[in-house]
């Protein structure tokens, strides 16, 4: 009979609850409090948040060269759970949520206005490409070097070292046996970054879908519309999840990829093809050229703060969601060499977001100049989460893309939600002895897990207040609000995911601690 892990389940729960409950009494107070922690956050810490992802992203590079690269997760006779395309399906699905469509629109209408002290012209070529090497930068191989380090820890110590979905289990490699109480706070730990970063991304999802229904119905956003919209989110995601995760989230992610995929493509076709082309292009060796010094944060003195306030916020974002993610991720990846793993968690879907960037920010970026600053003027006037709706009215169709992006951004998030809160349920119960056994059936399955009633449970608690605390902070900050909540959310994970970053190059020197 499975039962809750109390300190996993009550520590992380708890801080949160007092959060919601502060903010209601005290908003100001508690805002202030927030603002005072997050900028303490990215003054001490925003330099390390930089070096950490580009040390991850020199150690996939590693790994994949490394005798471990030819090893199969799960050991030589692994069956794998899932073709390619559900594996590669599920994980950028699991991973981006609604951020690209959020932001590939609505980042360009910063970056173009505001490259920091760089000295760049508003709204010149130089900007242009500025801004798309910008959302390279933010939205490809560094982050998804985060989810990729983390969650190949997992794979690999779940599969091949035997040692169970724990953190610890990844962990021991580098320390041994770990007690109890310290694995019960660290995967406390990791619960508590990942909610944060739920919500963040939930409060994401509320902003753009609640500025879609601005847009097609005329009125204006208001927290009770976020209010409801929030309830719509956590009953599917709830629905979902329940279900179990073959009838949700494999179907689920199998429509949402398509869907972006036709999208990208009516985009391409019907938006500024040659411009698309030529900037991608021209972007994407910027990109090469300067993802050292910016990963580094060379050259940027005094350019912190819009450092902080773009990169490092990214990869605080990124931060909080990779550590339990990690363990979704890292389950599904069964039968698979680990050389699969880095194609299928970095490298694939950093090309995919290359693509996607480079048609959705030269188009809306093109739609703004062409138009006497349209875009400029919705972000300034109506705030981040109108820009994709008005830059979609200036292609065939509009009104229909405009419904069919708010079904997208809907369907992403609750592909998002759905995967993660089956990991939230699987860290916050004791597993049963069958489940203990390295070959036992992992979490895409129909049956037992999903049934059980305390982990349903534990599901409608956790999204609930996921729902609540998003709400609160985009009713009361907007944008700012989600800013908070990825950098609060991403403190403790850095920690984390840099020891099993260490763990890794520990396996790639020492591959004969693996089963092969």
């Amino acid at each position: 009979m499975h039962s809750i892990r109390p300190i996993v389940f009550f520590f992380p729960i708890s801080i949160l609850c007092v959060a919601v409950i502060w903010s209601l009494y005290d908003d100001d107070a508690f805002f202030t409090f927030a603002n005072v922690l997050n900028s303490a956050i990215l003054d001490s810490f925003g330099s390390l948040f930089a070096y950490a992802v580009f040390g991850f992203l020199l150690t996939c590079i590693w790994i994949y060269f490394s005798p471990i690269g030819k090893i199969k997760i799960g050991g030589k006779d692994a069956v794998p759970l899932l073709s390619r395309w559900n594996w590669f399906a599920i994980t950028l699905c699991t991973t981006i949520a609604t951020g690209i469509l959020f932001w590939s629109m609505a980042e360009p209408m910063f970056h173009l206005y505001d490259s920091g002290n760089r000295g760049i012209e508003p709204q010149s070529d130089a900007a242009r490409q500025f801004s798309l090497v910008s959302l390279f930068m933010h939205w490809t191989l560094s982050p998804y070097a985060i989810y990729t380090i983390a969650s190949l820890a997992f794979a690999l110590s779940i599969y091949n070292l035997g040692r169970g979905s724990s953190l610890s289990g990844p962990l021991s490699v580098l320390f041994g046996k770990i007690p109890k109480i310290i694995t019960d706070i660290l995967d406390a730990l990791i619960l508590l970054s990942l909610v944060m970063g739920m919500a963040a991304s939930m409060g994401t999802g509320l902003l753009m879908l609640a500025g879609g229904f601005a847009k097609i119905t005329g009125i204006d956003s208001s927290p009770f519309i976020m209010a409801i919209v929030a309830l719509i989110i956590v009953s599917t995601v709830l629905i979902s999840s329940i279900t179990g995760l073959t009838k949700g989230i494999r179907i689920l992610s199998d429509i949402n990829i398509k869907y972006f995929f036709v999208l990208a493509l009516f985009i391409f076709i019907f938006g500024p093809t040659a411009a698309i082309l030529s900037e991608g292009a021209d972007a994407l060796i910027g990109y090469t050229q300067e993802i050292i010094p910016r990963s580094l944060l060379l050259g940027v003195a005094d350019d912190r703060a819009w450092a902080n306030d773009w990169t490092i916020f990214y990869w605080a974002n990124w931060f909080a969601w990779a550590p339990v993610t990690a363990i979704f991720l890292g389950k599904i990846a069964r039968g698979y060499t680990v050389r699969a793993f880095i194609l299928i968690n970095l490298i694939l879907p950093s090309l995919f977001s290359i693509v996607w960037m480079s048609i959705f920010g030269v188009f809306s970026m093109s739609i703004n100049a062409a138009n006497d600053e349209i875009l400029k003027q919705s972000l300034e006037a109506n705030g981040a989460e109108s820009v994709a709706f008005v830059a979609l009215e200036f292609l065939p169709l509009g009104s229909i893309l405009i419904i069919g992006l708010l079904l997208l951004a809907f369907i992403s998030y609750v592909t998002a939600a759905d995967s993660n809160s089956e990991a939230i349920r699987m860290i916050c119960q004791k597993p049963q002895e069958q489940d203990k056994q390295e070959d036992s059936e992992p979490i895409i399955s129909d049956e037992t897990e999903d049934k059980n009633i305390l982990g349903i449970t534990i599901k409608i608690i956790w999204i609930g207040l996921i729902g609540i605390a998003s709400w609160i902070m985009v009713s009361n900050s907007g944008i700012d609000g989600v800013r908070m909540l990825s950098n609060l959310g991403g403190l403790p994970a850095l920690f984390i995911i840099i020891a099993l970053n260490v763990v890794l190059i520990k396996l790639s020197l020492r591959p004969k601690l693996l089963k092969a």
